[in-house]
């Protein structure tokens, strides 16, 4: 379960959230390369999709304007105030606060879960990765973006595909190298990790 301490803490991040590249996607390169690489990932809209830790609901709201349905989910009430914002005016948009760890979403609902720089940061990533194949449908998908940091942090793509095909999933690595994607140069493994259930 969340800390009040890590609520606090991501409270405290929210306002400055958006400022990275990746994070805002306010400039039109880095907007313009995640929607191309999240488009080429998933099924085509409306499918529904679970957002989970979905922070200040950049992705969600991208994904909403491409026509597909999302429910975004974080646990910082910050962050979900600033996504409700940013989502006011995107009908098939929707936030919740709640643990992505735990998320507060139906089984069997869902043709997609996405979340990006979650997966890391959860107690436990095996019981967090069970938990969220079970909000899929059949034929449904996980789409993770990842990442070890040059500080340490973070899982590498082998960790994340082992976890994955533990949880008795198929999974397919795309690194994310290119600059367009964060707004600058990285040394660091940052990558995609998607899993089909077709796949299996």
């Amino acid at each position: 379960m969340t800390s009040s301490d890590d609520i606090a803490m991501w409270d405290a991040e929210a306002d400055a959230f958006d400022e990275p590249a990746d994070h805002g996607l306010r400039d039109p390169v880095a907007r313009d390369a995640w929607r191309a690489l999240l488009l080429a990932n998933l099924p085509a809209a409306p499918a529904r999709v679970a957002d989970l830790g979905c922070g200040t609901g950049t992705l969600s709201v991208l994904l909403g304007d491409e026509g597909f349905a999302v429910d975004g989910v974080d646990f910082s009430p910050r962050m979900i105030e600033l996504a409700e914002r940013k989502g006011a005016d995107r009908a098939g948009v929707r936030f919740r606060r709640g643990d992505a760890y735990e998320p507060p979403l139906p089984r069997s609902a869902y043709d997609v879960v996405l979340c990006r720089h979650v997966l890391w940061a959860m107690p436990d990533p095996a019981v967090a990765l069970r938990r969220w194949a079970r909000l899929l449908r059949p034929g449904g998908r996980l789409v993770l973006v990842e990442g070890r940091w040059s500080n340490g942090a973070g899982l590498s793509g082998e960790q994340t595909t082992r976890l994955v095909a533990d949880a008795g999933r198929p999974a397919s690595l795309v690194p994310l190298r290119e600059a367009a994607y964060w707004g600058r140069e990285i040394t660091d493994d940052r990558y995609l990790v998607v899993s089909r259930a077709d796949e299996a």
